[in-house]
């Protein structure tokens, strides 16, 4: 190259190159620093309205723009929006002073009841475990005062959002702690919308693993119409190592957790979720659990996944699933019409999520044959009962075995047939009913249509349909070859 002459063409284009890097270097730049001229608050809607092609690949911000826009008056449920059901929690209560609204958030221990047999000393927010939730709406300034009830320091990240660093929450980072008695103060202006969270950001192993977690919601400024549902559930998972007999979480645990919460329940102790046939559903799950990413299947329907944590999804871009893997840290939002009535099953799709405490620690006994092994014991040990050679599920028995005191077996619960619900854990039921007195009162059980529910064949219809229930499988005549 030494020498060489740069011809004419080979200048201009240089310059070209060094005009667009220099273009691309200003975009950059107003992204990093939040740049740009702050006005009034433009709803997110309204700002993509003004793309002249729809979604661009390279956004002009990744944190919201401009950090000191001019706030929007405060929206106030069912007159700007429908607010969020949060089975076994609430909505945290909220006042709006000179434009702000206000909220208390309050951090501290908690005697949680995850099912019936279950209380532990738990830390929470608001007298809640898990299951309090916060509602704002796009453009609006908010204020929420946090304190600190705890024996420790303390203190909230806002999982998601666009704000100003000093209010990101990680303590020792962008504020110090909250120390035991002190309240301190977090405000901006809400720049999205969308479905996200808040956790303690200290010493988060402990904290979080004790309790102090919840959803944040943020309804759109300007929704579309399809935006509008008639049930807009909030649902937020996590996970708990409990040993049988104890009443204190151990977050010292990595990866065996042996109590699975959705809002702080686990079954059959979460509440169902209520529809109408024909209502538009939205669920808002959360994932704020230790380790463990959750596949959270529906029966009956499929759903579309409409949004992260992110943003909305465009409608070109939401797909149909009956299973949607919500990862730990992550919200998804789900939509779809109740439109077949009946009770239907909404779980993680991890088998062992959907247990309780006393399906851990047992050693593998399927297939044992006991031989008579317990009345031989019986009379040394008098209750003694081989467990685990048929299963884990154990059914009404586990209502009359022994367990230590404050312990829930892997008992579910009593169906409408009078069998067990071999479940627990990450499960919860979603009731559709034609008719309902109010969507606050469980409906009961499903009264199923005649002839719609799969009972034992009779033997007409067996000999109807050519069915040989001693027919010789495959399986069987191997094993017997096995035997000569």
């Amino acid at each position: 190259m030494a020498g060489k002459k740069i011809s004419r063409r080979e200048i201009l284009g240089l310059g070209a190159v060094a005009a667009v890097g220099g273009a691309l270097w200003h975009e950059r730049a107003d992204g990093k620093t939040h740049g740009g001229r702050a006005g009034q608050y433009q709803p997110a809607a309204a700002r993509q309205k003004t793309a002249a092609a729809g979604r661009v690949y390279w956004e002009k911000s990744y944190s919201g723009g401009p950090v000191d826009v001019k706030p929007l008056p405060p929206g106030l449920p069912e007159k700007h929006y429908k607010p969020v059901v949060v089975p076994n929690g609430a909505a945290l209560p909220f006042k709006v002073v000179d434009g702000v609204k206000v909220f208390h958030l309050i951090a501290e221990e908690v005697d949680w009841a995850f099912d019936a047999g279950l209380r532990a000393k738990c830390w929470g927010y608001n007298g809640r475990v898990n299951s309090t939730a916060i509602e704002a709406v796009e453009g609006e300034r908010i204020r929420i005062y946090v304190t600190n009830r705890l024996p420790v320091p303390t203190s909230v990240h806002w999982h998601g959002f666009y704000l100003p660093n000093g209010m990101d929450g990680v303590g020792g980072l962008t504020q110090p702690y909250i120390r035991p008695g002190e309240t301190v103060k977090y405000e901006w202006t809400l720049r999205q919308h969308g479905t996200f969270m808040f956790h303690s950001h200290h010493d988060e192993m402990t904290q979080m693993g004790m309790g102090l977690i919840g959803m944040f919601v943020v309804h759109p400024r300007k929704p579309a119409p399809e935006y509008h549902v008639d049930r807009d559930f909030s649902l937020m998972i996590s996970e708990w190592a409990i040993k049988a007999g104890t009443a204190r979480p151990n977050t010292l645990v990595m990866n065996d957790f042996n109590v699975l919460t959705i809002n702080g329940k686990a079954f059959p102790s979460t509440a169902p979720l209520v529809c109408k046939t024909g209502d538009k559903v939205r669920i808002r799950l959360g994932n704020l659990g230790a380790t463990d990413h959750h596949p959270m299947h529906i029966h009956g329907y499929h759903f579309r996944v409409t949004a992260t944590d992110g943003e909305d999804i465009p409608l070109s871009a939401q797909w149909p699933e009956t299973t949607v893997l919500v990862a730990v840290g992550q919200t998804r939002t789900i939509e779809f019409i109740a439109d077949a009535p009946g009770d239907w099953a909404f779980h993680c799709h991890m088998t062992h999520h959907v247990m309780n405490q006393m399906g851990h620690d047992f050693p593998n006994m399927v297939g044992i044959k006991t031989g008579g092994l317990d009345e031989q014991l019986r009379p040394l040990l008098p209750a003694y009962m081989t467990m685990g050679h048929t299963g884990m599920d154990m059914g009404r028995m586990a209502e009359v075995m022994p367990y230590p005191k404050n312990t829930i077996s892997m008992k579910g619960a009593a169906g409408p047939f009078g069998d067990y619900i071999s479940m627990g854990g990450l499960f919860t039921v979603v009731k559709v009913r034609d008719q309902l007195k109010s969507y606050d009162e469980d409906p009961g059980w499903y009264k199923h249509p005649p002839g719609t529910v799969a009972l034992k064949a009779s033997d007409a219809e067996l000999r109807r349909d050519g069915i040989d229930v001693n027919e010789r499988t495959a399986a069987a005549s191997g094993a017997e070859r096995g035997h000569r």
